[in-house]
């Protein structure tokens, strides 16, 4: 082993270590004597939420002091647009803290924000713990995962504009910096998926997609794993997955020739008392496969996430800090199985994508 891999395996030990203590940080029972919920406290992290919070300290007493990262909260309300920052709620999320604002009262509940009905000084809840005197608004909020959008934006553009300027500054094309890194994974994507999925002579169309698709997933996956971003867990909100896989299925659906089209309705060489029978199921498999694909990737990214959090609860579950040597290590196992699997479902989704692409485009064969 050379002294770089030697590093590099420590640091990423230590940045494993230090990913499971920050996603349990959170997690002891406060002040009020409260008793842990693992349940609760796992969902609490793996959702969105309307600021970043990086770290506690004196959790529970009196000093306590919160260091995060505020984002603007915009509404629309009755009285027209309300905007603040979701520093003003103090981190509270039970609906105990209410923000006046804009001639409305507001409260956040499960990183949900209502509005108070008219009159009412604090919020109601039913058995369930929904809201009963409050309503939501129109909510267009700079959440945790829209921000951390932005900034994996940001960063793809930094890096595909400085890889193009290397090769632009090149006088012999070789890739060097940045462009060295990403040439092979361009070159993967296109001679490893595209090609083989969609055909050498209709590929090309398709590369800017599958490349944006590829490199998008896997940078916010990624993004996922860091715990100073308190895990912004993009690619685990089903609306995130929802929007790419509609992306795919419209690509798709605009891509079908005839022969493809064919397949699904009337399918040629087979009984028509059996063109009648698969047509309603071809039909079917045209909305289940972008459905698969959301599910697939929301699914795999958001259970390492829970795996992760669920181990290092049962330190607080058991009370005991003999649990800890033993959440710590499986711990540990599934944040570097969640580093490789960043990249296989970023993957995954792309080479599907191609697939049906493919499919779609394919030629009648005689």
């Amino acid at each position: 082993m050379t002294l770089n891999t030697l590093k590099t395996a420590i640091f990423s030990v230590l940045f494993l270590a230090f990913s499971t203590v920050a996603f349990a940080s959170s997690t002891e029972e406060g002040g009020d004597g409260k008793e842990f919920n693992a349940k609760e406290m796992i969902m609490h992290h793996v959702k969105d939420a309307y600021g970043m919070h990086i770290v506690t300290f004196n959790e529970g007493k009196e000093n306590e002091k919160h260091i995060s990262i505020p984002l603007p909260v915009i509404l629309w309300t009755d009285n027209g647009l309300t905007t603040f920052m979701s520093s003003d709620f103090h981190h509270d999320y039970n609906g105990k803290v209410i923000v006046e604002k804009n001639g409305g009262r507001f409260v956040n509940v499960h990183e949900k924000i209502y509005q108070l009905n008219a009159g009412e000084t604090e919020v109601a809840f039913d058995e369930a713990h929904h809201p009963t005197n409050a309503v939501k608004p129109l909510d267009f909020s700079i959440t945790r995962n829209v921000f951390m959008m932005w900034v994996s934006v940001v960063v793809l553009l930094l890096i595909f504009i400085s890889a193009a300027r290397r090769y632009r500054k090149s006088e012999d094309n070789v890739p060097t910096g940045i462009a060295g890194f990403v040439e092979p994974l361009v070159v993967f994507v296109r001679d490893e998926i595209a090609r083989p999925m969609i055909g050498e002579h209709k590929y090309k169309r398709y590369m800017p997609y599958l490349l944006t698709v590829f490199f998008f997933i896997w940078v916010n996956n990624i993004f996922g794993l860091i715990p100073i971003l308190n895990g912004a867990n993009l690619s685990g909100n089903i609306a995130f997955t929802m929007t790419l896989a509609l992306f795919t299925f419209i690509i798709t659906t605009l891509s079908g020739n005839s022969n493809y089209w064919k397949h699904i309705f009337w399918m040629p060489g087979v009984p028509v008392p059996m063109k009648i029978f698969l047509m309603p199921i071809e039909l079917i498999g045209i909305f289940t496969k972008p459905i698969s694909l959301m599910i697939r990737l929301f699914a795999n990214i958001t259970a390492g996430h829970i795996i992760i959090l669920a181990l290092m609860s049962l330190i607080f579950i058991f009370k005991t800090i003999a649990v800890a040597p033993v959440s710590v290590a499986f711990s540990l196992f599934i944040g570097i199985i969640e580093i490789v699997v960043t990249a296989i479902q970023a993957y995954i989704f792309t080479v599907l994508s191609a697939l049906y692409f493919g499919m779609a485009t394919e030629e009648a064969h005689h």
